[in-house]
């Protein structure tokens, strides 16, 4: 795996190194001992998949608060997706920044977003599947989210939603309110 950090502290975009035969190619997507050598936390408890049937389907701004913030290790298996994440922890020197990287079943790459982020994304076309690996069971008391448009981070998203949930699409603007 070749592990590149972005722009947001402690978050690493991850790209698959392929072994390739006449068969197709083999390649590992996580290994403790190389997250242990990136200091990323290697625990992972919890695997989801996430399908969405239409293009310009809109999931987010996730996160859950403190005590239970969680690693999401994200990888699209189908399709594309842009994937957005914020730096939500008031101690970091990225706080309240955000990146949008594009993830792809072509492409294999995996986001690695740390605890205290928010996350969400927007398909790119139909028939998207997303493989998430998280560090933390899932606390529904602890959800929270935030406006996916909201004035905090004005977000540049590629395309405006064709599909969106109520519960996103109510989500409040970002206050640090909700951090607890």
């Amino acid at each position: 795996m070749k592990f590149n950090k972005t722009k947001l502290d402690g978050a690493w975009l991850i790209n698959i190194e392929k072994v390739e035969d006449e068969r197709g190619f083999f390649a590992r997507t996580f290994c403790q001992n190389e997250f242990r050598d990136h200091s990323l936390n290697p625990n992972l408890v919890q695997c989801n998949i996430s399908y969405n049937k239409k293009r310009g389907t809109l999931r987010g701004m996730h996160f859950q608060a403190y005590p239970h913030q969680e690693v999401k290790l994200v990888q699209c298996i189908r399709g594309s997706m842009y994937d957005v994440i914020v730096d939500l922890r008031p101690a970091s020197p990225t706080y309240q920044q955000y990146i949008g990287v594009t993830l792809s079943a072509q492409e294999h790459n995996i986001l690695y977003v740390p605890e205290g982020f928010g996350h969400g994304f927007i398909t790119l076309e139909d028939d998207v599947e997303i493989f998430y690996q998280m560090s933390e069971f899932h606390v529904p008391a602890a959800a929270r989210g935030f406006r996916w448009n909201g004035p905090t981070f004005n977000i540049q998203w590629p395309a405006q939603p064709e599909v969106i949930s109520e519960r996103d699409a109510n989500y409040p603007d970002f206050s640090p309110e909700l951090l607890k």
